[in-house]
């Protein structure tokens, strides 16, 4: 007979794994966002030779980025309700088609509009990136790992960020900047059959295990099958992921696009030298990117509601990027470089977090539409920083100013969310 003290401790039986396919599709969207974001930031790293063989203004060049964003505006109005009617395997697939032609299209370009033209075909592709891999996110994870699938395939973006000062000068020098265009876009081909035969709905992929579908499944399913545009415009939810973008975005497309000139014009740096310092930024940038998306999910692991968990996290990041407004004042090159790095971390944080606000409130059918609109406010807001910004280097010569906007944003953003959703409840649809 054996006493209570010596019986046998309980057997803790493991879990099953749910499966692993949908890290799968994280990962092709991680591959996109490299993609996307090397052909976005190459007229960026490329603006002094262009500048120089072109006789480009500050103002001409914030043109273009004007241009670009205007396009990428409509666009992503347009690819958010598209990505919603016929999902993100075609409507990914078509927007990501659009964007390579024309970022291969630079390559022909022989004078400012021809360039104009060219962003404008990026941009109207380019657009359906975001909506489309949120979209894929909404369908693919439930919402506790949201933020954090976001996180992660956002950080595809600042890859794209790190390879392009890695491979572009080679190009260049060896090809010139015309085939650099032309043989990156090719090459980023690639990407597209590779999409279409991998992505189906989770339901609809027969590679997916009975566990993980009910894994993706898990949370309570959407009691609205369709929700109208003009209804999505009345709803405040709506409006604090909007307002969020339009503060935030601004910021982002500011450093993707005058960083290169930042650095050049204030520690001399040119094609040869633009590497190491903009791979630091953008390697801080990833850390931001994953780590904001891991800690929102490791608050809510430990017992935090979503509200709290996703607007300490925002905080958290709003105030890491407060040091950007003295950048420019930096007194060499990497306390400049860790500066804005802290800056970029911080937004690709606070950023994952803002991204995964319409599918933590909304249903799935209106995921797509709500990032668009949010999106098209965020790409006005950049076309406005793109002519302050080309406006404050023209008349001043000095880019304070500019990231002294560039500090507030976030607060203010934070500040917006939390006034508009103050509960971080379901949207009333």
């Amino acid at each position: 007979m054996t006493d209570a003290s010596s019986a046998a401790a309980p057997i803790k039986i493991k879990a099953p794994s749910p499966g692993k396919y949908r890290w799968v599709i994280m990962w092709l969207l991680f591959a996109a966002m490299v993609i996307n974001y090397v052909d976005r930031q190459m007229i960026g790293f490329l603006k002094p030779t262009l500048s120089a063989e072109f006789g480009w203004s500050e103002t001409d060049y914030a043109d273009i980025v004007f241009w670009f964003q205007a396009s990428y505006a409509v666009a992503y109005l347009l690819w958010g309700r598209i990505m919603d009617k016929i999902g993100a395997r075609w409507g990914l697939g078509v927007a990501f088609g659009i964007w390579q032609i024309g970022h291969i299209l630079h390559g022909g370009a022989r004078d400012l509009s021809h360039f104009i033209m060219a962003r404008v075909v990026l941009g109207a592709g380019e657009a359906g990136g975001f909506p489309g891999s949120i979209k894929a996110v909404a369908e693919w994870f439930p919402k506790k790992e949201r933020a954090l699938a976001t996180g992660l395939f956002n950080a595809g973006t600042n890859i794209g960020a790190i390879v392009t000062p890695l491979i572009v000068p080679g190009l260049v020098l060896a090809f010139g900047w015309q085939m650099a265009f032309v043989i990156t876009g090719l090459l980023g081909l690639i990407w597209l059959p590779i999409w279409l035969l991998m992505y189906r709905r989770p339901r609809e992929q027969k590679k997916l295990s009975a566990t993980e579908l009910a894994y993706i499944e898990q949370d309570p399913a959407d009691t609205v099958e369709k929700v109208k545009w003009t209804k999505l415009l009345t709803v405040r939810e709506t409006w604090a992921y909007a307002l969020g973008k339009f503060l935030i975005d601004p910021i982002w497309w500011m450093f993707l696009f005058w960083l290169p000139d930042f650095l050049g014009k204030t520690y001399g740096l040119d094609l040869k030298t633009f590497g190491p310092p903009i791979v630091a930024i953008y390697l801080l940038s990833d850390v931001g990117s994953v780590g904001g998306g891991w800690l929102s999910s490791r608050f809510m692991h430990r017992g935090m509601s979503i509200n709290n968990a996703r607007k300490l996290t925002m905080l958290i990041c709003a105030l890491c990027a407060v040091p950007v407004a003295f950048a420019a004042l930096a007194s060499n090159l990497w306390v400049a470089v860790g500066i804005i790095g802290l800056a970029t971390a911080a937004h690709q944080g606070f950023s994952a977090n803002l991204y995964a606000f319409p599918g933590d409130v909304f249903p799935r059918s209106a995921v797509g539409s709500v990032v668009g609109i949010g999106g098209m406010l965020g790409a006005i807001g950049g076309m406005a920083m793109a002519k302050y910004a080309g406006y404050i280097l023209d008349q001043i010569g000095t880019y304070t100013p500019i990231f002294i906007v560039a500090a507030s944003a976030y607060l203010l953003a934070l500040l917006a969310v939390h006034l508009l959703s103050p509960k971080y409840a379901l949207a009333k649809v």
